[in-house]
């Protein structure tokens, strides 16, 4: 293809951007923005009554941010934005504030996780046993199970991939024999080789009379996929949703993305990691150089809280009511010894429970020895910065692997801004030379791990769909370090020179941005 062909696509592409439905929603949202700035115009003759007005109102606000629930801040953020934009930060918070989508969310999630709740009770002698093994481990199951409705699990076998191609490989191995139903979602789904070839097994596999329901985030309308892909899909007998759909109307809602990614094969196999269904997560197509991630594969009991998450997001919609005990997992009436604990986790913006970090504060308030972390972001709460340092002080080893080429510049920024204090209370900080890590992994003292699809940000921590795997005393836990040291092995470590080596202009639109970051 010649440069004038390339930019003749590039001007069709940008075209069909614009003027599709994507298109159109984009513009309509920024209409409405735009007449919530207008209107301040246009009442600018009325400005001294109103300001004194926004005075009052703005000091009302402040005081109700200050004594309202929730992380200190977000609420920073929020008077920073009252106080510098007076009258469009009041107006915006308030909006916020009065959602209605959000209550219908919050309350049908929980209408939900009731209807689940008859399958994932919790065996008392699972934690009995767990207690007698690590007391503090039974205390997180306690959490889970009470708070949330996450059982633990014995009898159920684990498998880590270190690679998004062999988890790959293994998904299609086991997509090929799935006989009653697959059930997926994931947060990005892009056309190429990875989802061409998962594609035609599911077509293959809906021709042959096995349900297939397949789910993915609606930010992938926006430049990924066919906003009206779900027909395309359902024409091969493929049940298919878009999670969280965009619409052309201003709402919190649209900030709350579906960020899991789950495969659930006949109730006998259940994936979960970071891997999404694009050519990058598996090095077919390169982006910001090597792609590291990470994936589980689970068979056995654990495998049912994923159908359970899968078919709580899947009903959010719908009116009908689901047929819960035709997905349920074959349990195995003989105890398998030797595969340890594993407890599936979801984490939800409404469910007013920061799970993915409070699993993440367990393992780093319990190691006795060390904690070993791969995360793409590093945009932290004074909650994580406390505990990660009180972690290195206390003379427990803590190392965290962060990309060299970020895919984000801005959240790359961010993340630098926390590298100086990090380090100098001995946490060290790694950058993958070969290229972008996208791996979500906690590994510690050699017993516990947790891999799943949360980053240590606040968009994964506070904001969207998320879940995990919380393992212990499970052989795989062994090969998820090998892998951290495998991975360490090709990183450079960052030090203090180099961190205070950096340009003034990074430093200050780092510091600059993390005001922000709460958002981010």
């Amino acid at each position: 293809m010649n440069k004038y062909e390339a930019t003749g696509t590039a001007k069709k592409g940008l075209f069909r951007i614009i003027f599709s439905r994507t298109g159109i929603i984009l513009l309509l949202v920024l209409a409405q923005f735009g007449m919530m700035v207008s209107s301040v115009y246009y009442l600018r003759e009325y400005l001294p009554y109103i300001y004194g007005a926004m005075i009052i109102l703005e000091a009302v606000v402040v005081i109700y941010i200050i004594n309202t629930k929730g992380n200190p801040a977000f609420k920073m953020t929020w008077i920073l934005c009252v106080l510098v934009f007076p009258l469009i930060g009041v107006l915006f918070y308030v909006f916020v504030q009065m959602q209605v989508g959000t209550r219908f969310m919050q309350n049908r999630l929980s209408t939900l996780r009731l209807e689940t709740a008859p399958y994932m009770q919790q065996d008392q002698e699972i934690v009995d046993c767990l207690r007698a093994s690590k007391s503090a481990n039974a205390q997180l199951s306690y959490y889970l199970s009470r708070q949330l409705g996450f059982p633990t699990y014995r009898n159920t076998e684990i498998y880590y991939y270190p690679l998004g191609e062999y988890k790959f490989k293994a998904m299609l191995n086991e997509l090929q024999k799935a006989r009653k139903y697959i059930f997926m979602e994931y947060f990005i789904v892009e056309m190429g080789y990875m989802w061409g070839s998962i594609l035609d097994i599911l077509k293959r596999k809906a021709g042959q009379g096995v349900e297939v329901r397949f789910m993915y985030d609606g930010m992938c309308s926006i430049s990924m996929l066919p906003y009206n892909y779900p027909r395309q899909l359902e024409k091969w007998g493929i049940q298919c949703k878009i999670s969280n759909p965009i619409v052309p109307f201003l709402s919190t809602t649209q900030n709350n993305r579906d960020h899991r990614k789950i495969c659930v094969i006949d109730g006998k196999v259940a994936f979960t990691g970071g891997v999404n269904l694009g050519d990058e997560y598996i090095n077919q197509k390169e982006r910001f150089g090597h792609w590291k991630d990470t994936a589980v594969m689970l068979k056995g009991d654990g495998v049912q809280s994923l159908t359970m998450l899968f078919l709580q997001m899947w009903n959010i919609g719908e009116r009908r009511p689901e047929k819960y005990m035709r997905y349920l997992t074959p349990k195995r009436s003989e105890l398998h010894r030797g595969m340890g604990y594993v407890i599936p986790y979801g984490d939800s913006p409404f469910d007013n429970e920061n799970v993915g970090e409070e699993v993440y504060f367990h393992i780093l308030n319990h190691a006795k020895k060390y904690v070993h972390i791969m995360t793409p972001y590093l945009i932290l709460d004074n909650e994580m910065i406390t505990t990660l340092t009180r972690v290195a002080k206390s003379g427990i080893e803590a190392v965290i692997i962060m990309p060299h080429i970020p895919d984000k510049w801005y959240a790359f920024a961010v993340a630098k801004t926390y590298y100086k204090e990090l380090i100098e209370s001995g946490v060290q900080i790694y950058e993958y030379t070969p290229g972008f890590v996208h791996a979500k992994v906690f590994v510690s003292d050699d017993d516990t791990a947790t891999v799943g699809t949360i980053n240590l940000d606040y968009r994964s921590l506070y904001l969207h769909y998320e879940c995990g795997v919380f393992i212990y005393n499970n052989p795989e836990v062994d090969k998820i370090e090998a892998d951290f040291q495998k991975t360490l092995a090709k990183c450079h470590k960052v030090t203090l020179v180099e961190v205070k080596e950096r340009s003034m202009l990074t430093k200050v639109t780092g510091h600059v941005l993390r005001l922000v970051a709460p958002l981010m």
